[in-house]
């Protein structure tokens, strides 16, 4: 693929246990939404400038072909920010600009710089990755770095998507993705990346369902290619899990991720598989620790919806003024708790960059906000957002989805902790890596 190729390939083969019918018309509603994405104009260039701007933007003004008017058939729905998976109250043809809380971003939160950040073995693993690949599954899977393939990312299972699937992999192939990811997370990250997807699969076989609900269900896409000195990335994709790791030079860029679970505990083979819960008990340790007063102002509402999340997939562009209580009037411990809160989603990277971006979100601490929505007793379902310039986390207990019959619960019958959703941003325009990206082609010599 050259540097300038829109990232467009052949029909996507779906995975094995979609018949071939399905498999097309999911392909047809995934092209469809990349036609949509690709219509969306030019607006970011102005704001971008320059010759190596339009060429960082060439995927995103691609011309469509065919009608893309209608509405996708199936499309996935979600809630008000998405956090179903669904595009939410934004559509899929805005041009990427980042969370922000009143549509205008912040100027110099990000740049260019030398981090300490040991890449190099990240670099070394995703060759090692596309070497592994079939000549076919190269073309399904690489993408220019400034493709709109970034922002093409769903947790919902139904959710037709790119690139080479677990399902299509040899288990040497699987293993080399399983070394790609862990050259980027950490221990704790690579096996709450593990235990999603098993939870995924034993959930599936206790509903009948392991055609939709399955542990191969997650696709690889790699974006650019893997360099020490230019950008690149990748996306691993599916189910309740999203990883997107971006890397230029020595700086990582880890957002959006999405970790969730349906249900978060279960009996597999004789043990009990857990996660998403060093999120959930980080937060109701920092709510616990409020006065009555800070209560007041962080805790919008003692009642929880069945869906909360904000900022989930499909919006990118979300905006979200702050609201509760800001950590300036918190005490020393009150704000450790705060962090904690943070470190369960930066700790599942590596150590090296967890500290780079902890001490990032420190910087902008008393200007960090925190909003409440229901219950603070243990096994209370709530509603989490942590917001400031530089990172957004939601934790979001949902009610009973479509698994809920693998832990005995009815669909919709209220929020509940069995069923997690969680993000973590980089607002202000870096998700995706996209303002370090800008500033390298306006830059960097070899792209003027």
């Amino acid at each position: 693929m050259t540097e300038l190729d829109t990232g467009e390939h052949a029909e996507w083969s779906g995975t094995p246990a979609q018949s071939g019918t399905e498999s097309r018309a999911h392909s047809d509603r995934r092209n469809f939404m990349r036609k949509v994405f690709f219509a969306s104009g030019a607006t970011a260039v102005a704001t971008m400038g320059g010759a190596g701007a339009w060429t960082a933007l060439a995927d995103d003004t691609a011309t469509p072909t065919g009608d893309a008017s209608a509405t996708p058939s199936g499309a996935p729905s979600g809630g008000p920010g998405g956090g179903a998976g669904g595009p939410g109250n934004q559509t899929i043809t805005e041009d990427f600009f980042g969370l922000t809380t009143d549509g205008k971003r912040i100027d110099d939160l990000y740049a260019i710089h030398s981090t300490g950040v040991a890449t190099a073995p990240v670099v070394a693993a995703a060759n090692a990755f596309l070497a592994g690949l079939t000549d076919t599954q190269k073309t399904a899977t690489r993408f220019t770095v400034h493709s709109t393939e970034w922002r093409l990312w769903s947790n919902v299972d139904s959710y037709a998507r790119q690139g080479v699937t677990l399902a299509d992999m040899t288990d040497d192939q699987k293993a080399l993705g399983k070394a790609l990811l862990k050259s980027a997370l950490s221990a704790d990250g690579l096996e709450t990346t593990e235990k999603i997807r098993r939870i995924n699969q034993a959930a599936g076989e206790a509903i009948g369902n392991t055609a939709s609900f399955n542990e191969d269900a997650y696709y690889w896409t790699l974006m650019g290619t893997p360099s020490a000195t230019e950008p690149w990335g990748f996306q691993f994709d599916g189910h309740h899990l999203v990883v997107n790791y971006f890397v230029l030079g020595d700086q990582v860029v880890r957002s959006p991720c999405f970790w969730g679970s349906e249900p978060t505990s279960m009996e597999i083979d004789g043990e009990t598989v857990t996660v998403c819960h060093e999120e959930v008990v980080a937060s109701l340790a920092f709510v616990n620790s409020l006065t009555q007063a800070q209560r007041a102002v962080a805790i919008e509402s003692s009642t929880k919806s069945n869906e909360s999340m904000k900022a989930g997939a499909f919006s990118d562009n979300a905006v979200q003024t702050y609201t509760g209580l800001r950590a300036e009037v918190l005490n020393g411990a009150q704000k450790k708790k705060l962090l904690g809160i943070v470190e369960a989603f930066v700790g599942r990277g590596k150590a090296d960059a967890a500290r780079v971006r902890m001490a990032e979100v420190r910087e902008h601490l008393d200007d960090t906000h925190v909003t409440w929505a229901g219950g603070t007793a243990d096994d209370s379902a709530f509603y989490v957002r942590v917001h400031s310039p530089v990172v957004w986390v939601e934790v979001d207990c949902q009610a009973p989805g479509p698994l809920a019959g693998a832990y005995g619960a009815t669909q919709g019958s209220g929020a509940t902790q069995k069923h997690v959703h969680s993000v973590i941003r980089t607002p202000n325009g870096n998700d995706y890596g996209r303002e370090l990206l800008r500033q390298h082609y306006l830059t960097s010599p070899h792209h003027r």
